[in-house]
C-alpha cells in the first residue's frame, strides 16, 4: 500500500514539475509582476528559478529522494518555516521537505518572495487534495512543534533565542567558491559565469569567491565570461559596481576591472555585489586546507579538483541547479524532519 502511495506522490510531484518547466500562462504572467515587488526578480531570473525547481522534480530523483511512507502519514505537528528571499522561490525546497514528511508547514514566507510559493502550492493542491490542510501561511510563528529558519548571521541569534527550547535547525549566511587549476577550458569557465552572476549572485550557492595558482592568468577567466556583461545593464547591479568601484579607486585598493565585475583579492568568502574576491594557493594541500578552515562558511565548490570531501563539490554551471538532496549548508532536511 505504501508503495503505491509513493507512487502516487512521485507522479504528483513530477506532474507539478512537468508544469514548472513549461509554465502557464497564468504563472508566466505571475513571474512578469515580480518584478514590481523586487527590482532583484527580474522576468528572466524568476523563470530560471521556477524551472530549475521543475527540473528538480523528476521521476528518477523522486523516486530517489521520497520516504518510503511518503504520503502516507499525517504526523499533525507543526513545522515553523522562516523562509529567506534573497532568490526566487529559495523557501519551497524546505515547504516540500515539511509536506513528503507528513508534517503540517506554518510558513512565514519572506515578503520578497510570498506569490510564487502560494501559487505553486495551490497547483499541488489542485493535483492532490490531500495536500489543502496541511500548510497556512502566517505573519507570526505559534503553536510549533520544530522549527527551520533561515537567516543571516545577525538574525540567526534572534532565532536561536526564540526557537531554541525546540528542535530547529537555524541556517546563517552562506557563500559558494570556486577552485580553479589554471587548465580550464574556455566552455568551463562560461559555466563558471552561471555560478558567480546567476540572480546577480545573491544566493548562497552563488559563488563569491575563487581560489586560484600563484600564476594564474585573469585575462583567460575575464575574456571566458565576457558574454555575460549586459548584467551590468541592471541598475541595482550597476548601483553595486559603481559603488565598489568607488570605494576601491577612492582607497587605493588594488583590484582588477572588466566593466562590470572587479576582482579583488581577499580572505574572506563573502564578497560584495558586483565583486569576486580572489585568493592564491601554492598547492592542493594549502587548497584543501584553506577550504576545510572555511567550510563553515561554504554552501558548495566549484570545481572538478577532488580535494575535500567536507565540502559539496559540483561542476562547472551546476551551483544553483542542486538536486533534491543537496540540503542546504549539509543538513539532511528530511532525517531531521523524520527524527520529529
Amino acid at each position: 500500500m505504501s508503495e503505491l502511495i509513493k507512487i502516487t506522490l512521485t507522479e504528483t510531484l513530477s506532474a507539478l514539475g512537468g508544469e514548472l518547466l513549461k509554465p502557464s500562462e497564468e504563472l508566466l504572467q505571475l513571474i512578469e509582476r515580480e518584478k514590481q515587488y523586487n527590482a532583484w526578480f527580474t522576468p528572466e531570473k524568476v523563470l530560471q528559478a521556477v524551472q530549475a525547481i521543475g527540473k528538480m522534480l523528476n521521476d528518477d530523483d523522486l523516486e530517489k529522494w521520497l520516504p518510503e511512507d511518503a504520503g502516507t502519514v499525517f504526523t499533525g505537528k507543526k513545522i515553523g518555516l522562516v523562509l529567506a528571499g534573497n532568490i526566487p522561490m529559495v523557501g519551497f525546497h524546505d515547504v516540500l521537505c515539511v509536506l513528503v514528511s507528513g508534517h503540517f508547514a506554518l510558513i512565514k514566507a519572506s515578503a520578497n518572495d510570498s506569490r510564487l510559493i502560494s501559487y505553486i502550492l495551490k497547483r499541488l493542491v489542485l493535483l492532490e487534495p490531500a495536500f489543502a490542510n496541511r500548510y497556512e501561511f502566517t505573519e507570526r510563528l505559534a503553536n510549533f512543534d520544530a522549527v527551520m529558519a533561515t537567516g543571516s548571521n545577525n538574525t540567526s541569534r534572534y532565532f536561536e533565542y526564540y526557537f531554541g527550547k525546540v528542535p530547529n535547525i537555524i541556517r546563517k549566511n552562506r557563500n559558494s567558491l570556486a577552485l580553479l587549476s589554471g587548465f580550464e577550458t574556455e566552455e568551463q569557465l562560461q559555466k563558471l559565469g552561471h555560478d558567480i552572476f546567476d540572480y546577480f549572485g545573491l544566493g548562497c550557492r552563488s559563488v563569491s569567491k575563487i581560489l586560484v595558482p600563484e600564476d594564474y592568468d585573469f585575462g583567460v577567466l575575464f575574456r571566458a565570461i565576457e558574454s555575460f556583461q549586459p548584467i551590468i545593464n541592471h541598475h541595482k547591479y550597476n548601483n553595486n559596481y559603481d559603488y565598489n568601484k568607488s570605494v576601491y579607486l577612492v582607497n587605493q585598493a588594488k583590484h582588477l576591472d572588466n566593466g562590470f565585475l572587479l576582482l579583488k583579492q581577499d580572505e574572506k568568502i563573502a564578497s560584495p555585489l558586483a565583486v569576486l574576491f580572489y585568493d592564491f594557493y601554492t598547492d592542493l594541500n594549502d587548497a584543501t586546507q584553506k577550504l576545510i578552515n572555511q567550510k563553515e562558511a561554504l554552501q558548495c565548490l566549484v570545481s572538478r579538483m577532488k580535494v575535500t570531501d567536507q565540502v559539496q563539490i559540483v561542476d562547472f554551471g551546476e551551483s544553483q541547479q542542486p538536486k533534491l538532496w543537496d540540503y542546504a549548508d549539509g543538513v539532511d532536511t528530511m532525517a531531521f524532519l523524520q527524527s520529529i
